[in-house]
């Protein structure tokens, strides 16, 4: 198959750690990115749109990018309101911003102890979104209030991501330094009813997966199964958990059957994402300088392994899928890189 090259947009003197394709306009997406690899300095969010292209890729441009004092890891767009976003620092603050306004943001909250690694904006409970931190913790938010919502006191050690289930509005997913992947059930009482015993307490995981030896860096949720998870981490492999298997353990319930393991990435998997227009496609990063493309489901002799782009010169560090236009996936880098590319 003949692929049009990627197009590319350069920022000099930012790793990008994170890219988010807007849920309201297909042309549009954002970057949160660090200087100095993250490691320390300031941060930029970056605003870039697609102009038509000749040869079925569009040309990228930059819009314009917005200041921070902290390195930024993560951004999300809100489900609510196309033009504002949320952006996760270094220096344990969670900032909202209006891209059609310049310089400050329009609002910000600081309760995490440590870098905020993670945000994930509900597309089902459309105003609500949820943090992770180094400091263990996933918090649940809504814009219009002051303080969190909620805190989950989630893992013992960092966590690296915490996802709303695409299909149920209370469910929420995160992974750890840990090794795990924790499932929450944020209906759960906190006390049992009537009564002063203290019998589950909200930071209990409805589900704990055993997922890896080593940290798990990232997870993602399946858009056609439902309760279908793909994990990726230090130990270089991607894992595709069923969370339906589950047992009794002494902490509470554990399990998970883990359906296909995918290797072969040389170092750690960043990013993983599963397609929003095919079951069973999915995308992943690596600090091995590519993206790949999965087929989770192949039917033999296809390779399960179905697309390796190898344009990036440093760790690759986030990647997404369109929403819009099937089979367009973007990536971004430590080496100051956005690439859009068709895998498929």
């Amino acid at each position: 198959m003949n692929r049009p090259p990627p197009a590319l947009l350069q920022t000099p003197g930012f790793a990008h750690y994170a890219l988010k394709w807007s849920p309201f306009h297909g042309n549009r997406l954002v970057l949160a990115s660090s200087a100095n690899f993250g490691l320390v300095g300031n941060g930029r969010l970056h605003l870039v749109s697609l102009i038509p292209g000749p040869g079925g890729l569009p040309t990228i441009k930059l819009d314009k990018y917005f200041e921070t004092q902290d390195g930024l890891y993560d951004v999300a767009w809100s489900e609510v309101h196309e033009n504002q976003v949320v952006t996760a620092s270094g220096d344990g603050s969670i900032r909202m911003w209006d891209i059609m306004l310049n310089d400050l943001a329009i609002a910000a909250w600081h309760e995490h102890t440590r870098e905020v690694l993670s945000v994930d904006w509900s597309n089902v409970k459309k105003d609500t979104f949820a943090s992770a931190s180094w400091d263990g913790n996933i918090k649940v938010w809504t814009p219009d209030r002051p303080r969190s919502l909620l805190t989950l006191q989630a893992h013992s050690s960092c966590v690296y991501s915490a996802l709303f289930s695409p299909h149920h509005p209370d469910i929420l997913a995160s992974c750890s330094t840990d090794g795990t992947v924790k499932i929450f059930d944020l209906r759960a009482p906190a006390y049992a009813s009537n009564t002063n015993s203290y019998t589950k307490p909200l930071s209990a995981a409805a589900l704990t997966v055993p997922a890896s030896g080593s940290e798990v860096l990232s997870l993602d949720w399946n858009k056609y199964k439902t309760f279908t998870i793909a994990c990726g981490g230090v130990d270089k492999t991607i894992k595709v958990w069923d969370c339906r298997m589950i047992k009794m353990g002494e902490t509470g319930l554990v399990g998970g059957a883990c359906e296909t393991t995918l290797l072969g990435h040389e170092y750690a998997v960043k990013k993983v994402q599963w397609s929003p227009h095919h079951g069973d496609l999915l995308a992943s990063a690596s600090y091995d300088m590519t993206c790949r493309v999965w087929n989770t489901m192949p039917v033999a002799p296809v390779s399960q392994l179905v697309y390796i782009h190898d344009g990036h010169t440093e760790f690759v560090a986030g990647c997404a899928w369109s929403l819009y236009e099937e089979g367009f996936l973007a990536s971004c880098g430590w080496d100051g890189r956005l690439a859009l590319y068709r895998p498929i």
